[in-house]
């Protein structure tokens, strides 16, 4: 039923016949505003994570604009409210380190002010899953406005894609295959417009997952962000969001334990940044929904990956949106969702998906057809991983996927760093290389450190791959044999921190294993002379952190914020 006037959270603020509710109208008017532009309708907030450092954001003036005249067309007030920018390219040590403080924000922006409904816009890597984790447990109607990709990029007559070729064309300079001047061509050449990153990266694999979980508008996530489409998108939400709060269509309407397995089978068949396990499971748990790393392996082990793009395939994001884009994906696996979860759009997912078709198969493949077999992420336990540990096998050279070899063990990124191009380091294209104190709380934040760079003197012999180990993350766009968030992290004394040079390590992953072969005597004698590294921070924003971050497996989200009742409406005094 449609909700009254008189049942908005706004009404609380505006619609009283006080002193206080003369002060929220009286100011409201001294920006202009006359009474009929605000009273008896329902106040919009547009939470804007543009800055001037968040350049996948560089649209989103122009949008919260196009989002404001949908308000308005619908009947609604909009206001636009600032949010922490969490850009991927600026943020030290991690931005990851920022993705709950974007969360709270936006819980308590929605929370202490007179919002009835809200627009969400993001796009780059963390703010998609900060804000929908903000919003999930403001629980408010909600629309999430994705960014859009960037345009391809272009080199020298090649078509670049954000990180996955930086990371190539890296290791090729540093093999001497690419001069100084070809490196700045390119540099000049491989991001050319607004929007996120045009692979199948971190960022489109998360704002594909918030349009699977119903939390987008369909065919929402596969707009490129200088389209004019996208421009009728954000008016589209403005419009549609007003139409929610009358209809009281909330996140918990539309999240379930079906919805978030959509979401996982999307990120499979997408072949999905190895990321979102950890933004799922953190937004699941805003949900009230517990996400156990084997139902992503279960789910992966019976979705075949049929999206054609980098770092896995060979397309880019734009390709992806001509070809059909997510609504088309879906579509072709119909029969591994459950087609009757609901969306922001008042469909379910089954209806959205009903007009959709492929227009280029080899983008988009055929289920018969499809780039893996199985979907795009392995998960790993053994005695170095005993909560799990993931890996993108779709990104790695197949003969790594089983393999065992020596360890070369770097204590942490400044470590790796001074060591890993020495002439004299013991190492050879069979080596484990093993980064430790670079999870959550090692890192901090749990860097993108997980692609550890190959060393000089094996690129310039022809490696390109090599296992890789790490508690830390890697970019979606990145590639290789690495395996990632290891649980628990080597800064809290978890196996990761007892491994030496020389020891042996198996990776078997058609198998699902991890393997330190070292003796469990050893072991034991190893953890009885391991010592804590004292604490990256003693105050601020990184000491709360530190005090209630969980572990990977977990989702990395502050343990206070999972747990306990509601917190209550403000009281207007």
């Amino acid at each position: 039923m449609k909700k009254s006037y008189e049942q908005l959270r706004s009404h609380r603020w505006f619609g009283a016949n006080d002193m206080r509710s003369f002060g929220h109208r009286s100011r409201t008017k001294q920006m202009g505003y006359a009474l009929e532009d605000f009273q008896g309708k329902p106040v919009i907030a547009i939470v804007n994570t543009w800055s001037d450092l968040a350049t996948c954001h560089s649209h989103f003036r122009t949008r919260a604009e196009e989002v404001k005249r949908g308000v308005w067309q619908a009947g609604g007030f909009p206001v636009e409210l600032p949010a922490m920018s969490v850009s991927e390219t600026y943020m030290k040590p991690s931005p990851m380190l920022y993705r709950n403080f974007l969360a709270m924000e936006t819980e308590e922006l929605l929370r202490s002010q007179p919002i009835d409904g809200v627009v969400l816009m993001g796009g780059c890597d963390k703010t998609t899953p900060g804000l929908l984790m903000g919003a999930i447990s403001m629980n408010l109607p909600s629309i999430y406005f994705p960014a859009g990709p960037m345009l391809r990029g272009n080199w020298n007559g090649k078509v670049l894609g954000s990180g996955s070729d930086v990371w190539k064309y890296w290791a090729e300079k540093k093999a001497g295959n690419i001069s100084d001047c070809e490196w700045s061509e390119m540099e000049d050449g491989i991001a050319r417009s607004p929007g996120h990153c045009m692979t199948m990266g971190t960022a489109s694999t998360m704002t594909a997952i918030a349009e699977t979980l119903g939390l987008s508008l369909p065919g929402a996530s596969s707009i490129p962000a200088v389209d004019a489409n996208h421009s009728r998108m954000a008016t589209q939400c403005g419009r549609r969001v007003v139409e929610m709060v009358w209809e009281d269509l909330k996140p918990s309407d539309i999240l379930t334990v079906e919805s978030f397995e959509n979401a996982i089978t999307a990120d499979m068949a997408i072949g999905g940044s190895t990321n979102a396990i950890i933004h799922l499971v953190a937004l699941a748990g805003r949900a009230g929904i517990n996400l156990d790393l084997k139902k992503f392996d279960d789910i992966s082990q019976h979705t075949p990956m049929i999206a054609n793009l980098r770092p896995s395939g060979e397309y880019l994001m734009e390709d992806f949106y001509y070809a059909g884009g997510l609504r088309a994906l879906l579509s072709k696996i119909k029969d591994l969702l459950k087609l009757d979860t609901k969306t922001v759009s008042g469909e379910t997912l089954g209806e959205s998906l009903a007009t959709a078709r492929v227009t280029n198969d080899e983008v988009i493949r055929p289920p018969g057809n499809p780039v893996s077999l199985s979907g795009g992420t392995a998960v790993l336990y053994g005695n170095l991983a005993p909560d799990g540990a993931v890996i993108k096998p779709t990104a790695a050279e197949p003969r790594l996927l089983q393999h065992k070899g020596p360890a070369v063990v770097f204590a942490d990124y400044n470590d790796l760093s001074a060591r890993i191009d020495d002439e004299n380091l013991m190492v050879d294209e069979n080596s484990v290389l093993v980064l430790q104190n670079a999870g959550p709380l090692g890192g901090p934040g749990m860097p993108e450190w997980g692609m550890l760079p190959i060393p000089s003197k094996l690129l310039r012999r022809g490696i390109r791959d090599m296992v890789r180990i790490s508690d830390a993350r890697m970019s979606g766009t990145a590639y290789g044999a690495c395996v990632l968030h290891v649980s628990p992290e080597s800064f809290i004394g978890g196996p990761l921190a007892l491994v030496r040079d020389g020891d042996l390590i198996e990776l078997d992953v058609p198998a699902r294993k991890l393997e330190l072969h070292v003796s469990e005597n050893e072991l034991a004698d190893r953890r009885a002379n391991w010592k804590p590294s004292p604490p990256h921070y003693a105050r601020g924003f990184g000491a709360l952190y530190a005090a209630h971050v969980t572990q990977a497996h977990k989702g990395c989200d502050f343990d206070l914020l999972q747990a306990g009742p509601a917190t209550a409406e403000p009281e207007i005094h």
